[in-house]
């Protein structure tokens, strides 16, 4: 039975970054002129060519890294509008200025998302390893807005910004993007190395994505994404990312009371690694998303589509009946799975139980 198709595809353009962030999923940065930074232009094109396919592509987030640190960003964004492939930019926003932003906005971005963590300059400036880097992230979207780009903040929580999450809020009103997206850390990479103080623990979690849900208030549960064509009923669409339990918390308190409700929550899914998404490395390589490093194949060595169908990783990942502990049983798995790549940081198996749900399942956990 063919699978089907991802919805987005995060590419790691570059590796090359010119901030250090603390809770970056890269442990290494690479420095040396010598390494390989990212594919060679040609070998790009011609896989970014190849994920059109045979029906409509996914969206393409250039990511990185710093994809804005790649010289050859605009023949790549070039090639992606000539061959009608969707793609949206995440950025960290210190490198806009005026000329970058008419150079991107002139290739038709469905979105540039930009990374802000905390309504302070102060706790961003900490978080990113460089002072003025809060400046020049809101200046990037006021730059993209005033260019007429759909734009996105995304957050990365943590114990150090938790608190400020109601000014975040009203930043990103104040500043009129499109979306607002909550990313819970995921220990891999420099979030590995992180001390747990830093980490909202499974209490923590279920409060915030409570609290979450207040905020969302009326808009629209489905599982929005970098890729929605258009921002949430209520002006600006808010949700988390890398917390696939909401769709249990969602369906426990809200979906019983609300049969409209429950119709649209019949859809959710929590981790879409693997099934609805798939990252692809600066070098090529395919996984199940950024956070889990667990290859499924090569693409200077093989088809995108070739990956994608019969990667046993992505079949396994994407198969509820696969996973383990209290994940395994829960009555929830179809919906939520719970996080992959957290379970895979914790238990060292990307099938195990997310560890930082609270629920406890109504049946026994596999062994």
């Amino acid at each position: 039975m063919k699978r089907n198709p991802p919805r987005l595809v995060f590419w790691e353009t570059t590796s090359r970054c010119n901030l250090k962030c603390v809770h970056c999923r890269r442990t290494n940065v690479p420095e040396r002129g010598d390494e390989l930074y990212e594919l060679p232009t040609e070998e790009f094109k011609a896989i970014l060519g190849s994920l059109k396919g045979e029906g409509r592509p996914p969206m393409v987030v250039f990511s990185g890294g710093e994809p804005l640190m790649r010289p050859d960003l605009p023949e790549l964004l070039g090639f992606a509008k000539e061959h009608g492939i969707p793609f949206a930019i995440a950025t960290n926003g210190a490198l806009v200025d005026e000329a970058m932003t008419k150079m991107l906005a002139s290739y038709g971005p469905h979105r540039i998302s930009v990374s802000i963590d905390g309504s302070r300059a102060s706790t961003h400036d900490n978080f990113r390893g460089q002072e003025g880097s809060f400046d020049k992230a809101v200046n990037a979207l006021k730059l993209f807005r005033a260019a007429g780009i759909s734009t996105q903040i995304n957050c990365s929580v943590s114990t150090k910004n938790v608190a400020e999450r109601d000014e975040v809020v009203a930043l990103a009103r104040e500043l009129g993007v499109d979306a607002l997206h909550f990313f819970l850390l995921v220990p891999v990479g420099c979030g590995a190395e992180l001390p747990d103080t830093m980490r909202l623990g499974a209490e923590n979690y279920e409060e915030f994505l409570n609290w979450l849900m207040v905020q969302q208030g009326g808009q629209s549960h489905s599982h929005h994404s970098i890729h929605s064509h258009h921002p949430a009923t209520t002006g600006m669409e808010i949700r988390a990312t890398c917390a696939p339990h909401q769709t249990r918390i969602v369906r426990q308190k809200v979906a019983a009371s609300s049969p409209e409700f429950a119709g649209r929550t019949a859809q959710m899914r929590g981790c879409l690694a693997g099934s609805a998404i798939a990252f692809i490395s600066h070098k090529g390589e395919v996984f199940p998303c950024g956070y889990l490093p667990v290859p499924a194949g090569d693409l200077r060595k093989q088809n995108f589509w070739d990956v994608w169908e019969n990667s046993e990783v992505f079949k396994t990942i994407s198969d509820p009946d696969e996973l383990k502990g209290k994940c395994g049983v829960c009555e929830y798995r179809v919906i939520c799975a719970g996080c992959r790549a957290r379970a895979f940081g914790t238990t060292g198996d990307y099938m195990g139980q997310e560890p930082y749900c609270l629920y406890e399942p109504k049946a026994k956990a596999k062994k």
